[in-house]
């Protein structure tokens, strides 16, 4: 195979310019509204953070799963999985501001109200070098992953996937550990005295979802010109849909698994969380989580044929990504309008202007390497055209 003709279309630069200015415009708006209301600023800002850190740390872990389980399925996302993952030192850059502003939005940088058993854990201090030691996981990982694979395409050398395999199993730990805690850190801290120990895994489910939406999204789009346009075809699209409909069945099951336990418990130390979200206007937007991150898309992936179909797939994907925008506003900002919803202009335009910016970054690796994994020998296998089709 001829690694220049599965390039990057050329339209992977235009998007990249466009996403760039859009991102540019949407941030430079918003810090001019920052410097007015900073509080607000960082509290939108917390959204857009966790929501576009998610999709690399997303795609990091179905990179690790597909190097466990194998399958043909892997081998055509399997790049634009890789070019998600080295976007992380992008979200390490994104974590400044935060880390910056984090007294306009965790209330126990104030050493107020802080549980006594917790005190020693949360300081700015501990807080900033656990958020170092997560990134510096999340990178290793992603380094490690890119390294071998473009080593394996150079040489054709198999102890590459060997390494790549032994690798998967423990990164897939390191990534869980990290994720975890991060989500204690960054979403359970807002509320000090709260405290749940699926939620972790909660947070996994989506950014599975975050991951494999932005791939199905990733190959409609590579999909609609040469060369690639011949390489994806409607199993390829059918394989990525069923995996996709897993992950909500795993999110949904976290989710309801922590209510059931929280609410049966009825323990006052962790009840008043849902209280919150239950009884007040925010039950609003629970209710669009259920429907847009998990009843629309489910009923919707039951269909065989929906699943074959790039245009009608696409859409899901994207229902779902909006989901998880909407899903980790759910999360985040009761905590700070405990009395009802509260929208305000900047909990969009953030979270889009970060958008623009990754986004871009995101194309401008998708064009840096051939967008199938040429040194692997299973390769010409999973991309040959059916018999019947």
């Amino acid at each position: 195979m001829n690694a220049p003709s599965y390039m990057a279309p050329p339209s992977i630069a235009r998007w990249q310019r466009a996403a760039l200015a859009v991102g540019v415009l949407a941030l430079a708006i918003s810090v001019a509204g920052g410097i007015a209301n900073p509080t607000q600023f960082f509290r939108s800002y917390l959204v857009g953070f966790l929501f576009w850190l998610g999709i690399p740390l997303g795609c990091l872990a179905i990179l690790m799963l597909q190097y466990l389980t194998g399958g043909d399925w892997s081998l055509v996302i399997r790049r634009p999985l890789e070019a998600a993952t080295r976007t992380l030192p992008l979200g390490l850059l994104l974590f400044v501001p935060l880390a910056f502003g984090m007294r306009h939005v965790y209330e126990w940088t104030s050493g107020e109200a802080l549980p006594p058993h917790k005190a020693d854990y949360l300081t700015i201090h501990f807080f900033l070098v656990r958020a170092g030691v997560y990134f510096a996981i999340w990178l290793t990982l992603a380094w490690l992953v890119n390294r071998w694979s473009r080593r394996q395409d150079a040489s054709g050398d198999a102890q590459y996937k060997k390494k790549l395999t032994m690798l998967a199993g423990p990164g897939i730990i390191l990534y869980g550990l990290a994720v975890s805690f991060a989500a204690v850190d960054w979403i359970m801290s807002l509320d000090p005295s709260w405290y749940s120990s699926i939620f972790g895994m909660l947070i996994m489910g989506g950014q599975l979802v975050s991951g494999m939406a932005m791939m199905i999204a990733t190959l409609v789009v590579l999909g609609r010109e040469e060369p690639m346009a011949d390489v994806y075809q409607s199993r390829h699209f059918h394989d990525l849909g069923k995996l996709l409909f897993a992950f909500v069945m795993v999110w949904a099951y976290f989710s309801v698994s922590q209510l059931i336990i929280i609410w049966s418990g009825n323990l006052p130390e962790e009840i008043p969380w849902y209280t919150v979200r239950m009884t007040t206007g925010w039950r609003v937007i629970g209710l669009l989580v259920v429907v847009l991150h998990f009843v629309l898309p489910f009923s919707l992936l039951l269909s065989r044929n929906l699943k074959q179909r790039p245009a009608r797939l696409v859409w899901v994907a994207v229902l779902l990504l909006a989901a998880r925008v909407v899903d980790i506003y759910w999360l985040t900002a009761p905590e700070f309008w405990p009395g009802g919803i509260h929208l305000h202009w900047m909990d969009a335009l953030i979270p889009a202007g970060i958008g623009g910016i990754w986004l871009s970054y995101y194309a401008r690796q998708l064009r840096q390497l051939p967008l199938l994994p040429l040194g692997e020998r299973s390769l010409a296998k999973a991309i040959a055209h059916e018999a019947h089709s």
